[in-house]
């Protein structure tokens, strides 16, 4: 029997509606700006698409030449709503969008169960928007593609790393970190963190703070992995919600940085 996670935000994060979801989505990477680059591995931020979409865009626009290549992504990112120990699989076969179904990649899944980090965990995974929003995105970039989503809990960088190493692949295989940057802070601290925040990744210093970014642990896992494979990380935008759609009371931050 084939398991279906449904979606969870369609309709909150982004439109419900496959044809504007569509036409969103494809308006934001058209108005992205446009790098030449083949990335392996993303951050991306991960609110609804009214705050972060174009943030995002400009991350999966960085996809378009690589597009036919790319046959797998392995999509991490943290839990906001269930705690859990390591990086949870989500014992499902299918990921379910407006815009159609997509396949889980069932072998890689399977060579990574025998890893201590490595749950099975649906709970964990039935609720949470951090990879949800960003299927949208790689279903309108890329053609034809399977996805081993990861949520990551209580893990150290390492355990992350570890993952990420044996799902590392060649030139098929692309890795998506979902990350805002700093939560619910003025506008002027927020970019003075954020940036900070950034340099580090660029420079790629890890550990990263939690309350600096909710991805740190994943990213930080892929820094290390970065290191290890000499990549090359290259920020494509820095802003945040007072940017965007929200007030400058209180914002959220978002950064698109690709890894090549």
């Amino acid at each position: 029997m084939t398991i279906i996670r449904t979606p969870a935000v369609a309709g909150l994060f982004y439109p419900a509606d496959a044809k504007q979801l569509t036409q969103d989505v494809q308006q934001l990477l058209t108005e992205a700006v446009q790098y030449e680059l083949t990335p392996k591995a993303l951050i991306v931020p991960h609110a609804g698409y009214v705050y972060s979409g174009a943030i995002a865009a400009t991350a999966y626009a960085t996809l378009r030449l690589a597009a036919s290549v790319i046959k797998r992504v392995i999509l991490l990112g943290p839990t906001h709503r269930v705690a859990v120990r390591g990086l949870a699989l989500p014992g499902v076969d299918i990921f379910d969008t407006p815009l159609g179904q997509v396949k889980l990649d069932t072998d890689a899944m399977q060579c990574i169960s025998h890893l201590p980090q490595i749950t099975i965990n649906a709970e964990a995974h039935a609720m949470e928007h951090s990879l949800e929003v960003q299927l949208p995105f790689l279903q309108s970039v890329l053609t034809e593609f399977t996805l081993l989503p990861l949520a990551v809990g209580m893990a150290s960088a390492e355990e992350v790393a570890a993952v990420l190493e044996y799902l590392w692949g060649g030139d098929e295989t692309l890795i998506v970190i979902s990350s805002d940057l700093s939560h619910y802070l003025p506008y002027a601290t927020a970019q003075q963190i954020d940036n900070t925040t950034v340099q580090s990744i660029l420079h790629l210093q890890q550990p990263i703070a939690h309350d600096h970014a909710c991805g740190g642990t994943p990213i930080s896992g892929l820094i290390i992995a970065a290191k290890e494979h000499q990549l090359i990380p290259r920020l494509l935008d820095l802003r945040n919600s007072g940017d965007t759609a929200g007030s400058r009371d209180q914002v959220v931050g978002y950064a698109a940085i690709a890894f090549s």
